[in-house]
C-alpha cells in the first residue's frame, strides 16, 4: 500500500496479527499508546490480533502488509516502547 504525502491511515484495530514492512520512503508508526515511532524503509512494525494503531507520513511511503494469525515477530526485530 501506499501512503501519501502528508497523510494517516486512522486508528483502528489488527483483525489478525500484522507486519507493516516499509519498501521505500519513511513516515511513522503508533501503537495503542499513540506515541509517534519514526520508520523508514528496510524496517518494519509489528501489531498484534486485536493491538490498536495507526501509521503515517509526512514524505509518503510505501509498505508491504502481510496479515495472517500465524505470522509471528522475528527474532531480529526489536520492540520499541
Amino acid at each position: 500500500m501506499h501512503i501519501q504525502e502528508q497523510n494517516i491511515v486512522g486508528e483502528h484495530d489488527a483483525v489478525v496479527n500484522q507486519l507493516f514492512l516499509v519498501v521505500s520512503g519513511s513516515g511513522w508508526v503508533a501503537g495503542e499508546n499513540g506515541k509517534r515511532i519514526p520508520i523508514e524503509q528496510g524496517q518494519a512494525a509489528f501489531w498484534i490480533k486485536g493491538e490498536t494503531h495507526t501509521s503515517g507520513s509526512e514524505e509518503g511511503m510505501t509498505v508491504i502488509v502481510l496479515e495472517g494469525e500465524d505470522i509471528v515477530p522475528s527474532p531480529m526485530m526489536k520492540e520499541i516502547d
